[in-house]
């Protein structure tokens, strides 16, 4: 089974952000462990004696408002950012990163998670069809984080199995996304570091976190399959998502 863990980075409904983006990591199911493993080092290195008690939260970490992120300098907080998405960035060749970052301004309606959701159910069905084809028979199963999304979300990907998407019909999907608690799940927490680092990326020109894991991004013959960025206001964007697909034709 391959598990594709998702969050989401920006708000719908903040007028100060141009960007929403839902990203993360697909998995096989036994890498699970080694990822938490990684991760609970870097926790112990900032709480030794309750370092299962720190969660990973991107955005919390880089504003250190709250314990233990406030004792940080910026220069330190930035830093655990980074060790974070160097675990998956060090990661086997299997792991790989998703994520579809959505121009609110660029679509009319509130349904910008929804549009990257479905987007991204569709690019993980395309890795998965890609496995079956060299002959590895698995199925996916999507979890993301609890949020007020969770029935909206669930009745979307409901549908997309049995009637698919805009772009064509949804084959790998093993059941409906399931919905976990971001601090019982390390890996829910390195997919919110991965949509963080795109929302950075594309939200404030800030690709410094990008720039660590866009290597890990799903992709074939030099295409960014697994990274995508729905706009309509720069027909010439050279991002690695855009200027990918323009080069392949």
């Amino acid at each position: 089974m391959h598990l594709l863990y998702l969050d989401d980075s920006g708000s719908v409904n903040n007028p100060k952000e141009e960007y929403v983006v839902l990203g993360g990591i697909s998995i096989y199911e036994t890498q699970g462990y080694y990822l938490s493993n990684e991760l609970d080092k870097i926790a112990q290195s900032i709480d030794p004696r309750n370092y299962s008690n720190i969660e990973f939260h991107a955005s919390e970490i880089f504003s250190r408002r709250n314990s233990p992120w406030d004792k940080l300098s910026k220069e330190e907080a930035q830093g655990v950012i980074k060790a974070v998405l160097k675990v998956l960035a060090n990661s086997s060749n299997s792991t790989y990163a998703f994520a579809c970052a959505i121009h609110k301004g660029s679509f009319t309606g509130n349904h910008s998670l929804n549009l990257a959701f479905e987007d991204l159910c569709q690019r993980f069905d395309i890795y998965l069809s890609k496995l079956n084809a060299e002959g590895e028979r698995q199925k996916g199963l999507l979890i993301l984080d609890e949020s007020s999304h969770e029935t909206t979300l669930q009745g979307l990907a409901k549908n997309f199995r049995t009637i698919g998407t805009q772009w064509g019909s949804i084959r790998h999907l093993a059941d409906t996304p399931f919905f976990v608690n971001s601090k019982a799940s390390r890996i829910i927490q390195l997919a919110d570091h991965v949509a963080y680092a795109v929302f950075r990326r594309y939200n404030t020109g800030d690709a410094q976190y990008f720039d660590i894991i866009a290597h890990k991004f799903f992709q074939t013959d030099g295409v960014f399959h697994g990274l995508a960025h729905k706009q309509k206001q720069n027909h010439q964007c050279m991002c690695q998502a855009c200027f990918s697909r323009r080069l392949a034709g």
